[in-house]
């Protein structure tokens, strides 16, 4: 689809109306030109002085015509580049609703393309704003559905009742480690996993550096009385690593962390059910680490063949029943709607297969074109759910944790997701991820140690985010872990100066 844009020289435009128009065509060519070869004309009209005020039409190759117009008051307290985000909302607004009327195709989360929109009602719900007036200016202010505006206020209700003192957690910190290795890749995965076969040199190397890194992290948040909220594996698969490795590691983290034993949650993801035994789960038992992921994805076997996942339905499931007899007293699950192949039925089947199971949380997650992953680089290999497909699956899944005691708790977007839909995580009452509430609302800094992970410094005054990412290859972490760690002390100083101190 190409679509030719008059009216808007400022190129600081440009990426949001690619985003936007990402929503409604799965390769778009934005040209800001007057180019009567495009598919599609789009001329705005924008006037600035008290009011913003937008007019859109959009032009198609057979001549019919569609408009748009919105007006709203110009905040002139704010900073330059907050009112430039109005104006970028406002043209926004007018694109969108022409993209609609010409496609005939609703976006539910209207003008957002962020990957955190709990987040806008959070920040509402802190400034004190009445809940029906918040979410009539999410509505206005974005165009969002009354449908998503409800499901994110089940999820800040959620939130709030599992982590009652989450708007005050900015002196503690949550911690991340990084375990780069997986049996496997999958096929739509871009996280940072290298085949654990004949890399026993790099796991031995990477493992060293990371001990350091917790030993480094750790002292200074002891020295600093700075307390930690919860700590998660993943990677990769962190259960790939030896029962050994593992033990040795978890004795690390109760040396070097403060106070371990009144962190709120420990979690390790065991998401490949091939890389879980009964040794590695006694390893588990024996740290007091009770909560894990063992992630099926599906529960058709031709399914995890396509996606390169080297485990079997039947393994999974045996897998769960051990880690349960065990004593794992919080399992988590995933499921993706839009797998390759797969759609109504097949998804429905994997609801039955989970509910067999009833995990303590389920995440549904959304079939994401990753740009880096195998699928989305051989589209042609995968053939996918449509978008009324996913819709209908997506409904499926809300319907069936409701009518089994599952209630919403965090929600997460991604670029070129399917259906232009969301990842949801359902659980039980009293059993949801605190971690995962902690990554999507970034209330309080977040520690990534090891290959691949990435760190979230936020300012306990200010609320400013200072991303900080370890490199991805165990190579060039191998090589540098010293330096990596000291960058992130440096900023940990910063951050927790007397200015901020907990103390």
């Amino acid at each position: 689809m190409r679509i030719s844009i008059i009216g808007l020289e400022d190129e600081r435009f440009n990426r949001q109306l690619q985003n936007i128009a990402n929503l409604f065509f799965e390769e778009t060519d934005i040209l800001m030109a007057n180019d009567t070869s495009a598919d599609v004309q789009i001329k705005f009209d924008l006037q600035i002085q008290e009011k913003i005020t937008v007019s859109g039409e959009l032009k198609d190759q057979n001549g019919q015509v569609w408009v748009s117009h919105y007006q709203k008051d110009q905040n002139l307290s704010v900073s330059e580049k907050e009112q430039f985000k109005q104006i970028k909302n406002a043209v926004a607004h007018v694109y969108l609703t022409v993209l609609q009327d010409w496609t005939g195709i609703i976006q539910k989360w209207g003008i957002l393309t962020g990957i955190r929109p709990t987040k806008l009602l959070h920040r509402k719900v802190q400034e004190g704003i009445p809940l029906n007036k918040a979410h009539q200016q999410l509505k206005d202010d974005y165009l969002i559905s009354d449908e998503k505006i409800q499901l994110m206020q089940h999820i800040v209700d959620r939130q709030l009742a599992v982590v009652p003192d989450l708007y005050s957690l900015q002196k503690e910190v949550s911690i991340y480690i990084g375990i780069p290795f997986c049996p496997t890749k999958c096929a739509y995965c871009t996280f940072p996993a290298y085949a654990i076969n004949g890399r026993q040199g790099s796991v031995n190397s990477f493992l060293g550096g990371l001990h350091y890194e917790m030993s480094q992290v750790g002292a200074w948040l002891k020295k600093n009385g700075v307390k930690i909220t919860t700590v998660y594996y993943g990677g990769g698969t962190p259960t790939s690593i030896s029962a050994e490795e593992m033990d040795m590691l978890y004795e690390e983290m109760y040396s070097s962390f403060p106070d371990v034993e009144n962190i709120r949650e420990i979690t390790v993801e065991a998401g490949r059910p091939d890389t879980i035994t009964p040794e590695k789960l006694d390893v588990l038992k024996k740290w007091n680490i009770d909560r894990i992921s063992i992630n099926p994805q599906s529960y058709t076997q031709e399914t995890l063949k396509a996606i390169g996942r080297h485990h079997t339905v039947t393994e999974t499931i045996e897998k769960y029943h051990m880690a349960r007899e065990m004593g794992m007293n919080n399992i988590n699950m995933d499921l993706i709607i839009g797998l390759p192949g797969e759609g109504i039925n097949e998804f429905t089947y994997s609801l039955a297969e989970t509910e067999k199971l009833m995990p303590e949380s389920l995440t549904v997650h959304t079939l994401s074109f990753k740009r880096a992953s195998e699928m989305t680089k051989n589209k042609e290999k995968y053939k996918v759910a449509t978008r009324e497909e996913a819709e209908k699956m997506m409904e499926l899944a809300e319907n069936w944790t409701k009518d089994h005691g599952y209630v919403p708790y965090y929600l997460y977007r991604q670029k070129n997701i399917l259906g232009n839909l969301e990842n949801v995580g359902y659980a039980f009452p009293n059993q949801e991820s605190i971690y995962n509430i902690m990554i999507m609302e970034e209330q309080q800094t977040i520690i990534g140690l090891g290959c691949g992970a990435a760190s979230k410094f936020i300012d306990p005054i200010t609320g400013k985010i200072t991303h900080f990412a370890n490199p991805k290859d165990p190579k060039s972490y191998n090589d540098n872990f010293e330096a990596y760690t000291q960058d992130k002390l440096n900023i940990l100083d910063e951050l927790f100066s007397e200015k901020g101190s907990p103390a």
